[in-house]
């Protein structure tokens, strides 16, 4: 009950951390688990006020997926951590099996992420560039004699001095 009536008081914002309730041994340990529940709180507070519909109907399908996704992990590690609390292994918990079931969804969306930014081929680029790379037998002779013209019209005549 008197857990019941701090976590009341958490969600009203004036919770105060008693450290004379504690041991000495878990205080810094304690007071270091509040302020990050305290951030968590702090940063999850816009999502909790806004309605899921209204969230949803600003966020593209890939950007939906990954709210649902976040949101899936966090509550499922927060059951991880309140299992942890209550001394059962979660390792041997059905828990362990679904936080693994979304980490596997997460890398799909990443890898649906990495292929968008991935980088695109231009095709006609590409046939130019090896077709300027490969060595054409048959033009090489042609640039060779167009060489041996242009430098045997320069070296044969006479020089025109004025």
């Amino acid at each position: 009950m008197a857990a019941h009536m701090e976590i009341e008081a958490a969600d009203r914002g004036g919770y105060d951390f008693k450290a004379d309730k504690y041991p000495k041994e878990i205080t810094n340990s304690l007071r270091a688990f509040q302020d990050s529940l305290t951030e968590v709180e702090n940063v999850l507070a816009p999502l909790r006020n806004a309605s899921m519909g209204d969230v949803h109907s600003k966020l593209q399908a890939l950007d939906r997926a990954k709210l649902e996704l976040v949101s899936a992990y966090a509550i499922n590690s927060m059951f991880w951590m309140y299992l942890c609390t209550q001394g059962v292994n979660p390792r041997e918990h059905p828990i362990k099996h679904e936080l693994g079931r979304i980490q596997k969804y997460m890398n799909r969306v990443k890898e649906i992420v990495d292929k968008e930014n991935a980088a695109k081929l231009d095709k006609g680029a590409a046939k130019r560039f090896v077709k300027a790379a490969l060595y054409d037998a048959n033009e090489g002779k042609d640039k060779q004699k167009g060489k041996r013209k242009a430098t045997d019209d320069t070296q044969s005549g006479p020089s025109k001095k004025r």
